[in-house]
C-alpha cells in the first residue's frame, strides 16, 4: 500500500553520462536508440481462419546514437581504427542521474559496441552554433542494471 503523501516523480532525461569500459567518456547533448524489440514470427496455421499465431523471436537492438560538441579526438579515433579494419569493442553504460547530479537513478550497460557510423558537424559562417559529432554504436545487447 501506497504511502500517504508519497509522491514518485519521472526521472528526468537532461542529467545524464555515457561511459566506455567504466570511464566517462565526456558530455553528450544527445543520447537516442535506447531501444530493444522482440521480433514477432507469425504463423498461418491450416484450417485456423480466425486468427494468425504469433510466436516471439528474436531480439533486435537498435543502434545508440550518441551526440557531443567536438572536444577531442577520442571518438573520431575509435571510428578511423574501425575504417582500417581494427575492430575494437567497447562495454559502455548509460547513466541517469537525479536533477542534482549527485545519485544515479536508471542505468543500462551495452556490450560489445562498435561504430559504424560518424557524422561530422554542420558549419556554417552565418551561424554561431556548436560544431556536434554524432557517433553511431552497433551492440550486442542491452541490459537495465538500475
Amino acid at each position: 500500500m501506497a504511502e500517504t503523501g508519497k509522491r514518485d516523480d519521472p526521472f528526468v532525461a537532461f542529467r545524464f553520462e555515457i561511459r566506455f569500459d567504466d570511464k566517462p567518456q565526456g558530455g553528450f547533448s544527445e543520447c537516442n536508440g535506447i531501444n530493444l524489440e522482440v521480433e514477432v514470427q507469425e504463423y498461418l496455421e491450416g484450417g485456423m481462419n480466425t486468427h494468425v499465431l504469433k510466436f516471439p523471436g528474436r531480439t533486435k537492438q537498435t543502434p545508440i546514437v550518441l551526440k557531443r560538441g567536438i572536444v577531442d579526438r577520442t571518438l573520431w579515433d575509435w571510428y578511423w581504427d574501425m575504417t582500417q579494419g581494427k575492430v575494437k569493442y567497447r562495454t559502455g553504460s548509460i547513466v541517469v542521474f537525479d536533477p542534482s547530479g549527485q545519485d544515479v537513478m536508471l542505468q543500462w550497460d551495452f556490450y560489445r559496441a562498435f561504430p559504424f557510423k560518424w557524422s561530422g558537424p554542420d558549419l556554417n559562417a552565418m551561424q554561431n552554433t556548436v560544431a556536434l559529432e554524432t557517433l553511431e554504436l552497433a551492440h550486442h545487447g542491452l541490459a537495465r542494471v538500475k
